[in-house]
């Protein structure tokens, strides 16, 4: 049934992006009056279809993909006597049609997003405020680079006084990649450098750091320190043990180093600051080693708001804008070899994803059919023969060298290409298949 579920999920999820991107093709080419032969859901042998003027709609037996085929899109086709051939349109109208499809995908993603922002926007207490380091993890590429609590950084490279969520951004994809900044500290700046590392757990850049921020109780466990204590609902946290807290990571660091040993806690309720004594208890309900915990549960510090649609349209845009930015420097990474390949997500993954996202609500859905859009129109335009990317990048040098590249040039192009494509897709079904089995 779990298998079923996911199939499901995954059919309709990646269903809408193909059905999209190859609508914009045919879309584009019906625009500039390209005869388009076939129009196919899926590759390999057709199953069932109809056919709609002088196309023919079909389902195919492989539903990982679909194409469109358009007349004289093939190398070595005959294509000298048909005005309607693709090859026989001017570059710049094969050009629109071959980047109609990732346009259509991006257009998608800031269409959901938007829908999605004016449904539900998760704000973060912090987001907009400046970058001030509230932990430091011992051993940590922060903590070597000499990163301390409270430092504000004024500088992430090229860019001034950023937010927390701009060095978030910046430090997953920065794996073994120097991170110049500038940070301000008792009103002193100083340079400094970080090099995050790749977790091997997340296969993303990891420096060790997190953003200051009050730490609040959310809610109160039975049958723990903290309730015995008296902590309740909307506490502020403010020290342990004399420590100031800047963070709720900081806290959970107090809590696990303290052996069982009472903790004095400075909390703030209703303006009023007080002290109380929480011993730890140890507990191996959420890991199977244990670990010492006071019974609170911290507040995530977002909140849920409605945007309206001009707003919802601009953050839309801006997230999809900075997510694409941050895929750019994913493949980026794994071309210089700093960030591992097996961060790429195949259709086994996927298909996993889709129905944790269904099963949490459409919402989440949603959200995820707009990531997996938007990561579907920037695969295509890499610049790898047989994807829209490879034909576009032909165009551009043919318009540049002002003749067409030879027959013998493209067909070997095009088999590179499929080959490839190939080897890229076994690569991530296996990498799928290894994580699903542990290995």
């Amino acid at each position: 049934m779990e298998f079923l579920g996911q199939a499901r999920s995954f059919l309709i999820l990646i269903g809408v992006m193909i059905l999209i991107h190859e609508l914009g093709h045919y879309w584009a080419a019906r625009w500039f009056d390209v005869h388009v032969e076939s129009f196919s859901f899926g590759f390999g042998p057709r199953l069932f279809g109809f056919k709609w003027g002088e196309t023919d709609f079909k389902i195919s037996l492989i539903p990982f993909g679909g194409y469109v085929k358009m007349t004289g899109e093939l190398p070595g086709e005959d294509i000298s006597t048909d005005p309607r051939s693709f090859l026989n349109k001017p570059r710049w109208q094969r050009l629109i049609i071959a980047a109609a499809g990732p346009a259509m995908n991006v257009a998608l993603a800031v269409a959901l997003l938007t829908g999605v922002f004016m449904v539900r926007y998760p704000k973060v207490a912090s987001q907009n405020e400046p970058a001030v380091v509230g932990h430091v993890a011992p051993d940590t590429p922060a903590a070597a680079a000499g990163i301390r609590e409270g430092d504000r950084i004024v500088r992430l490279e090229d860019k001034a006084n950023p937010t927390w969520e701009d060095v978030t951004i910046r430090e997953i994809a920065a794996a073994n990649s120097p991170l110049p900044l500038i940070v301000e500290r008792n009103g002193q700046t100083e340079r400094v450098v970080v090099t995050p590392k790749l977790d091997e757990r997340t296969n993303l850049g990891f420096a060790g750091w997190s953003d200051q921020h009050e730490t609040l109780v959310a809610g109160v466990s039975p049958g723990m320190g903290a309730e015995a204590a008296g902590l309740k609902k909307g506490d502020v946290i403010v020290a342990v043990n004399g420590i100031a807290l800047r963070s709720t990571q900081k806290l959970h660091e107090l809590v696990r180093a303290s052996g069982g040993q009472p903790l004095e806690v400075l909390y703030s309720r209703n303006g009023e600051r007080n002290k109380v004594a929480v011993t730890p208890k140890f507990s191996r309900d959420d890991t199977p080693e244990g670990r010492w915990m006071i019974g609170v549960a911290l507040d995530p510090r977002v909140v849920y708001v409605k945007l309206g649609l001009g707003e919802a349209l601009a953050e839309s845009i801006k997230q999809n804008a900075r997510s694409g930015t941050l895929i750019y420097q994913f493949l980026q990474g794994i071309v210089e070899r700093r960030m591992s390949p097996k961060s790429l997500e195949g259709p086994i993954r996927i298909a996993k994803l889709a129905d944790e996202a269904a099963k949490d609500g459409v919402v989440t859905f949603i959200s995820l059919m707009a990531m997996v859009s938007l990561n579907l129109a920037i695969f295509n335009l890499l610049p790898i023969p047989i994807l829209d990317g490879g034909m576009i990048l032909m165009l551009l040098i043919e318009m540049i060298m002002q003749r067409d590249l030879s027959l013998r040039v493209k067909e070997t192009v095009f088999k590179f290409g499929f080959v490839f494509l190939m080897a890229l897709v076994a690569f991530v079904l296996f990498n799928d298949i290894t994580k699903s089995t542990g290995g």
